[in-house]
């Protein structure tokens, strides 16, 4: 069973996100993944100074806003987001913003967009 990052990290998640993943028409996945694959996250800003992708890690929620412990996530939804790298807070605290739009990605290929719906950890 999953153990959320909450309890690992032992603070509260930097933000959220609705994401819908792609099809496999689209270029996504075959399957929709398990709570705790670890995606890296890379969002539009003109003020990136790092041309790559970011760890960031999802956390799926379910219909009622808790973490889903087992089991597929579903295809769109929300999910809680965790700069894993506590060093880059401060570059995404200036760049990511409610609105701003990202990806989930595997290795260089996006699998799923997401849009910025609240700041947490990182309006603090």
């Amino acid at each position: 069973m999953f153990q959320p990052y909450e309890e690992i990290l032992k603070r509260k998640p930097d933000f959220r996100v609705t994401y819908q993943f792609y099809s496999p028409e689209e270029g996504g996945r075959l399957r929709l993944p398990i709570q705790g694959l670890r995606f890296n996250f890379w969002y539009e800003s003109e003020l990136h100074t790092e041309p790559s992708i970011f760890m960031i890690w999802p956390e799926f929620e379910d219909r009622n806003q808790k973490v889903i412990l087992e089991g597929e996530v579903y295809k769109e939804g929300i999910a809680r987001m965790w700069i894993i790298n506590p060093v880059t807070i401060p570059y995404h605290k200036e760049r990511l913003q409610v609105g701003s739009h990202g990806y989930f990605m595997e290795g260089r290929r996006r699998v799923a967009e997401c849009d910025v719906i609240e700041l947490i950890g990182l309006k603090e």
